[in-house]
């Protein structure tokens, strides 16, 4: 697989180390607007871990090009309507999420589970810590923790953020009664969970139309056949 990675932070550059390590290609790094070019070769895939201003251009330039992209970045979701619109009218497609971690992925189902099972007299909570470069509070993984939650008809009343340090990211979710409490936590150890969940959507997404949310196309990404070299993985 041949990639375009949007962005030169920490997490394009594991996701590039790991590509390599997984057979795959990077055959352009983008940093700017005037990185983009006409003629791309056919079979791309566009990885962007950028800024939250920049997704929807890149991903404008990428879709009219004929480039399926994973968006990787965070706090740009009051434009997703807009996002949406792009998609729709190009011909591939493109995929988005919170938090492109295996892990944190079965986590939202471990929260999701606990939630249904838990009588209603539980208080719900969230609480996520990152490292003080991040600039989205709370985290776009808490809004999505927040949602899973919802969803099984118990949302939170009450979410934390805390910036500190180098901290990768941890989530917790806890539940608390008067008899007892109960806490479920998500701890990073590092990007790589995160890098390896995107080049795990880059070879699920060609081929396909429309744009999809990670966590809601985990189980197909997963069942989905290795690409080449994906043995490889350490």
């Amino acid at each position: 697989m041949d990639l375009i990675l949007i962005g030169k932070g920490k997490m394009n550059r594991l996701v590039e180390s790991l590509a390599g390590m997984q057979g795959h290609r990077v055959v352009q790094v983008i940093d700017g607007p005037g990185d983009w070019k006409s003629g791309w070769a056919p079979g791309l895939v566009a990885i962007d871990f950028s800024v939250p201003g920049a997704v929807l251009d890149n991903l404008e330039r990428a879709l009219l090009a004929g480039i399926p992209v994973v968006i990787g970045t965070t706090g740009w979701y009051h434009r997703l309507a807009e996002a949406r619109q792009l998609v729709e009218r190009s011909s591939v497609a493109a995929i988005y999420g919170a938090n492109f971690s295996p892990g944190v992925n079965a986590f939202y189902r471990i929260v999701a589970a606990a939630a249904r099972a838990l009588p209603a007299e539980y208080g719900v909570f969230v609480s996520e810590a990152h490292h003080r470069q991040k600039k989205d509070a709370p985290s776009g993984t808490a809004g999505r923790l927040a949602e899973v939650l919802a969803g099984a008809g118990r949302p939170p009343e009450s979410m934390t953020s805390i910036r500190c340090g180098a901290i990768p990211g941890t989530h917790t979710v806890g539940f608390d009664a008067e008899a007892d409490s109960i806490t479920l936590t998500h701890t990073a150890r590092s990007r790589r969970g995160f890098a390896e969940g995107a080049l795990l959507a880059a070879r699920w997404l060609p081929g396909r139309r429309g744009l999809f949310e990670f966590s809601e196309v985990f189980d197909a990404l997963v069942a989905a056949p290795p690409g080449p070299g994906a043995g490889e993985m350490s």
